[in-house]
Parts: C-alpha cells; sequence; structure tokens
C-alpha cells in the first residue's frame, strides 16, 4: 500500500471514529447517568489509537469534546477540558502501546488497561490543577468516584468492547494501518 493511500485511509477512519464519538453519547444520552456511566466518546478514541495510530488517536480524542461542545454544548467545559486531555491520552497510549506490545490478545489487553489507566490518570491531574487555578479543591475521592466508580460500566464495557473489535479486525485481515 503507498505511502499517500495510506495516509488517506487514515484520515478516513480518524474521521469516521470522530463522527461516533460525537454520535454516540446521543443514544446514552437520554438519561445523563447511563452515558456518564457508559463513556460512549471513549470506545472510538480507542479504537483509532490501535487502528490508525497514536498521532491520529490522540488528535480524535483531544478534538472530540471540544467539537462535540460546540455542536451540542455537551460535555459542560471546564469538564470537557479535562476530557480533552483524558481522551487524548487514551487515542495515544492506545495506539504507541499496541505498537511495542506483542499483537497477540494479551498485548492488545495491555495496551488497553494502561491506556485506560494513564488516561484516567491525565484526566485526574487536569481536574486537579483546574480546581487549583479555580481556588477549588479536587480530592482524592473526586478523583476516585469520577474516574472508577461513575464510570465502572464503562470501564468494563470498554475491556470486553475494545479488544474484540482490536481482534475481530485483525483475524478478518483488516491491517492496522500505522
Amino acid at each position: 500500500m503507498t505511502m499517500k493511500r495510506k495516509q488517506i485511509q487514515k484520515l478516513v477512519y480518524s474521521a469516521l471514529f470522530l463522527a461516533l464519538a460525537l454520535v454516540l453519547p446521543l443514544l446514552t444520552g437520554q438519561i445523563p447517568q447511563i452515558g456518564r456511566a457508559l463513556c460512549p466518546m471513549h470506545l472510538p478514541v480507542l479504537l483509532c489509537g490501535f487502528l490508525c495510530g497514536w498521532p491520529w488517536g490522540m488528535a480524535v480524542g483531544f478534538a472530540a469534546p471540544f467539537l462535540r461542545f460546540a455542536i451540542f454544548s455537551a460535555p459542560p467545559m471546564p469538564n470537557g477540558i479535562a476530557m480533552a486531555f483524558e481522551l487524548a491520552a487514551y487515542g495515544f497510549l492506545a495506539g504507541f502501546l499496541s505498537r511495542r506490545l506483542t499483537q497477540k490478545p494479551v498485548g492488545v489487553y495491555a495496551s488497553l488497561v494502561l491506556a485506560m489507566v494513564g488516561g484516567r490518570i491525565v484526566w485526574g491531574v487536569v481536574r486537579f490543577l483546574m480546581a487549583g487555578l479555580q481556588g477549588s479543591e479536587f480530592p482524592m475521592s473526586a478523583f476516585l468516584a469520577g474516574a472508577v466508580l461513575n464510570s465502572l460500566s464503562g470501564i468494563v464495557l470498554q475491556l470486553v468492547l475494545v479488544p474484540l473489535l482490536v481482534l475481530a479486525l485483525r483475524r478478518a485481515s483488516v491491517e492496522t494501518l500505522d
């Protein structure tokens, strides 16, 4: 495959993942508690990182919350800022780690788990810094609630769905574009 064709494919797939990140929350947003719990924007960003590589995954992750806010006024700001850094970390780490770890299922799971943990840490750091700038606090209890407890359903969904999709695409001989 020529380099130009690969770049065009990455662009097209990234646009698709960005569109999914914008639209998927509409399916769960009718009940806000379910939408926040399932983390629907995270799935396409993680897949973009795995399939298109870290630069594309990071770009889609960073852009999605801002574009979604511009179009739908959600996620609310300043929460969307922390989410943009979190999703950028997801896309970066998923793409970066998946190229360096084994292509076997254990490598996919390891890349995913490390990306999820890294993204949540980035989210916590940004929320902590933003709270400091606003003269408020962001205690560890708020971090645990926001990063783990309130999104436990989304974490389980990501752990099940992302590896299945990545491995299924690999079995179907859909090569990663990186």
